[in-house]
């Protein structure tokens, strides 16, 4: 009794100050008169009906009332998660304020997600965030017609027959850029990898204009894009931060730079092999085209698409092939074998038939997911092994947390690109088990692209280099909002004398 007498007392001085006008009192009353609404609308919305009560996923917390899962998660939500895994199993919700994040965390739970219709499990809310940076009506701002509308003029744009034709465009890109570097040294891979993805999803895709005559600016602008997409920004896009008003400049600059290329391009008949002609060209179904904002929109969530992530796997690939030995040796083996069937010409074919360097990606985006979350929002009630999961509901899938379950893949810890090859196959022993491109419904379009792009850049960098690590292997970098490699991702090259035969 008399802790509670002194708490008593703290709280009544506390009210007394404030109605003097004392203003950390009145700080101090608002903060629990704000937490105690908190409590009362939890309690209440997790209030079962006495008459026909659901089945809820089981609840998982940590620390102190109102605020210990959000200080958990926020320090380190993959440990958070991997608790909540190890007791609850692979379906469990965590209560974060006023939300509900629901977990799945096994391929027959990611049904649940990746197998509904979008009318059911919705991205809509969930990506609020990127609407300043690809615009109104873009993508997860459409409603479904139109979002489809897009996404098939993006398919469009990554399908085989386009990519072959890509496929010589990344090589010159490569080959350019690697002949910039000196006999030897040593450089941040992270660094030079993500310009030269840029380099090469400019070619491909924003077309030649973009990337030989106005490269170095709308590189400069969509760096400033990137950077107004900050965690803050999922939560308060619109907030007037610097970061985001640079952003919203940045997105008004790009629209007038890319705007002269379509204006020229119709002006003068111009025909593009790249994803900007067919934006350009795509009709919907009542006969109407894309607007040019609508256009720019699409190719600068097109870019950001791949960008971040294809740099960041580009990278973990580096940082593992110099540190084992054993399986560079075996993807040279591959280089020079696949090369050879193909007359020395570094083409789609070639690249189609690199089995082991495919393991290999695959086999990172395994171990160091860029997007360690993928989430959604559940629109419809939705059930899974019994449980009711509510309208409104955030379900998290965890590509970080499942790809280290040691329940799906043998020494989840050590990298093994031949778990991914016959007769093991993990990954194939149940659908939705590898969460490198997502899955289901919500495949990432861009994958093959993806696969193309970063094998023909370390099929150049493999021919024209020996490499060699420096320093610790990196660790991820969780405070990202995009996990790569934490610090520089520094390499030792030299250059290989190629031999004339």
């Amino acid at each position: 009794m008399g802790v509670l007498q002194d708490v008593r007392e703290v709280l009544l001085g506390t009210v007394e100050k404030a109605m003097q006008g004392d203003s950390e009192a009145v700080g101090w009353v608002v903060v629990a008169f704000l937490s105690l609404c908190i409590v009362v609308v939890l309690a209440l919305s997790q209030e079962p009906s006495r008459k026909g009560a659901k089945v809820l996923p089981p609840l998982y917390s940590e620390g102190l009332p109102l605020i210990g899962n959000a200080l958990a998660f926020a320090k380190a939500p993959l440990d958070m998660v991997t608790r909540g895994n190890n007791l609850l199993g692979d379906c469990f919700t965590i209560n974060m304020a006023n939300k509900r994040f629901t977990f799945l965390l096994s391929p027959s739970a990611h049904e649940v997600s990746l197998l509904s219709k979008d009318s059911d499990v919705d991205v809509r809310e969930i990506y609020r965030f990127t609407v300043p940076v690809f615009g109104p009506g873009v993508v997860y701002d459409a409603d479904l017609d139109e979002r489809y509308f897009q996404f098939k003029m993006l398919g469009s744009g990554l399908r085989i027959s386009k990519l072959k034709g890509y496929v010589p465009h990344m090589v010159n890109e490569c080959e350019s850029f690697f002949a910039k570097w000196g006999n030897e040294g040593e450089v941040d891979l992270f660094d030079e990898l993500a310009r030269l993805i840029l380099m090469t999803a400019s070619r491909c895709l924003l077309g030649p204009e973009v990337r030989e005559e106005m490269f170095e600016e709308a590189a400069e602008l969509i760096h400033i894009l990137d950077q107004g997409m900050q965690v803050l920004s999922l939560f308060a896009p619109n907030l007037p931060t610097s970061a985001h008003r640079k952003r919203d400049q940045a997105r008004k600059d790009l629209q007038k730079l890319f705007q002269k290329v379509i204006e020229k391009r119709r002006e003068t008949g111009t025909v593009g092999d790249d994803l900007l002609q067919i934006f350009m060209q795509a009709r919907r179904a009542d006969g109407s085209a894309c607007d040019d904002y609508t256009i720019v929109g699409l190719l600068i969530a097109a870019i950001f698409g791949g960008q971040h992530t294809s740099s960041i796997t580009s990278t973990w690939i580096g940082l593992h092939l110099v540190r084992e030995k054993d399986i560079l040796c075996r993807v040279m083996e591959e280089q020079e074998k696949v090369l050879q069937g193909q007359d020395g010409k570094l083409n789609y074919d070639a690249l189609m038939q690199m089995d082991l360097l495919h393991r290999v990606m695959k086999e990172v985006l395994r171990m160091h997911p860029p997007l360690i979350f993928l989430m959604r929002q559940v629109e419809n009630e939705r059930t899974y092994k019994g449980m009711s999961i509510p309208k409104g509901d955030y379900l998290f899938m965890s590509p970080a947390v499942t790809g280290r379950s040691p329940s799906l893949w043998a020494k989840p810890n050590e990298f093994d690109p031949d778990r991914f090859a016959e007769p093991r196959v993990e990954d194939k022993k149940a659908r939705l088990t590898f969460m490198g491109f997502g899955g289901g419904r919500h495949s990432c379009m861009g994958e093959q692209f993806a696969f193309l792009q970063v094998k023909a850049i370390w099929s150049v960098l493999l021919r024209d280099f020996n490499l060699e690590p420096v320093g610790e292997m990196n660790v991820p970098n969780y405070e990202a909002l995009v996990v790569g490699p934490k610090g520089p991702a520094t390499i030792r090259y030299k250059r290989k004398v190629h031999r004339a035969h």
